[in-house]
């Protein structure tokens, strides 16, 4: 098939693992995550579950080998550090050699530095620096930086989705011939900030989470950056490249329902993974596994259990949420769930869905629950945010 849009590296830094092949090992043996914050200062240590990476910041700064005097954020330092594996793991040697983008997602950008000194901006000199890295494009600028990128550079930041559609962006700027290779993916650092705000709305859970159970009782927070590399046919097929795999579709659609909340049809859902399936031109019946949005809130799980119904009838295919492993990761997600995707098509592995017990009664869908082997071909994957932003990615082999 001609025009495709070819995966040919990977890097993520998660709260299992700190490279593609830690991650893997920790699938491979159902290890989580998820547990208490070492890092963040917050009221709610001990009350929460969080999954966090196990790196300090001046542990990445020393491996980054920046200077004592930087003005890096943890979202940045995670950024660069996922984003370099990725570069590296596409065996690119010269990144000036095509024309190359990056295209970055975060929604948390730079305020765990800024809520952290924001009493002493006006007073303490040392501390301002960090004011000019509080955006969310200053990680995208430091990671296009220190991947010398200045083809194409540019944020997303559509909240829990974003990540997914910078996959989606790049393989449509891809497929359009508007650059030969482009750096996708996501980065977001736990902070105080998206720790109370998702308190305040009360569907944070005291203990490790459990995805579309009937007694599931909230989320937990992670933070994570993954990003792959995608490469047009003329790339791969002139440097002889690896394939790890494909981006062979995408959607995207709004729900318009609540701010912060699905709509009961999962409709946004629904028209994404319909969306996705029409631009891979496959039928239903070809997707193996979806790796689904999974938060373990009461609205998210039946709304997507719902779309899932919908559009799969009684034939819904084998599915599971990796949030058991890693925590939700915000804008990171979409890219953190692309990059387990992707391995699990290259292990012929459904992930367990950790935690589970119990089918809601309103559909009695069932994920898998133990560690899977299956020939799997075609992967689907879902990311969905706040304000009703739906998106959803195929991965083929």
């Amino acid at each position: 098939m001609k025009n495709q849009v070819a995966i040919t590296g990977m890097g993520i830094v998660s709260a299992i693992g700190n490279s593609v092949e830690q991650n893997l090992q920790a699938l491979l043996t159902s290890k989580s995550g998820i547990g208490i914050s070492e890092h963040i200062q917050t009221l709610h240590k001990d009350t929460i579950k969080v999954g966090e990476v196990s790196f300090t910041n001046a542990e990445m700064v020393t491996q980054l080998n920046l200077p004592e005097n930087n003005n890096y954020t943890r979202t940045a330092l995670l950024g660069c550090l996922a984003a370099k594996e990725a570069v590296q793991n596409a065996q690119i040697k010269a990144i000036s050699a095509y024309k190359t983008g990056l295209i970055s997602a975060t929604t948390v950008g730079g305020m765990d530095m800024t809520e952290t000194y924001w009493k002493q901006f006006a007073t303490d000199p040392e501390v301002q620096k960090y004011i000019s890295s509080h955006h969310a494009g200053d990680s995208t600028e430091k990671i296009a930086t220190s991947l010398g990128i200045t083809d194409f550079v540019t944020t997303i930041s559509t909240a829990c989705s974003s990540a997914a559609n910078a996959i989606m962006l790049g393989a449509r700027l891809v497929k359009a011939g508007k650059l030969d290779r482009v750096v996708v993916g996501g980065t977001d650092a736990l902070s105080k900030f998206t720790i109370n705000g998702f308190k305040s709305l009360m569907i944070l859970s005291k203990t490790n989470c459990t995805p579309f159970d009937a007694n599931r009782n909230g989320l937990n927070l992670g933070e994570a950056a993954a990003y792959l590399v995608l490469e047009s046919d003329e790339v791969v097929a002139a440097q002889n490249k690896s394939v790890l795999s494909y981006v062979s579709g995408y959607g995207n659609a709004n729900d318009a329902f609540h701010q912060t909340a699905s709509s009961k049809t999962g409709d946004g859902a629904y028209l994404s993974m319909k969306k996705a399936l029409k631009v891979a031109g496959l039928p239903l019946s070809a997707i193996d596994y979806v790796n689904a949005h999974g938060t373990a809130t009461q609205n998210n799980d039946l709304s997507e259990s719902i779309a899932l119904q919908r559009i799969f009838g009684k034939n819904v295919p084998k599915f599971s949420s990796t949030k058991g492993f890693t925590g939700h990761t915000l804008a990171a997600a979409g890219a953190v769930e692309a990059v387990l995707s992707v391995l699990s098509l290259q292990q012929n592995t459904v992930f367990a869905n950790l935690g589970f017990t119990t089918a809601m009664p309103e559909t009695g869908l069932t994920p898998v629950t133990q560690l899977q082997k299956k020939e799997l071909k075609h992967v689907l994957s879902n990311s969905f945010g706040f304000g009703g932003n739906c998106s959803t990615l195929l991965f083929s082999k």
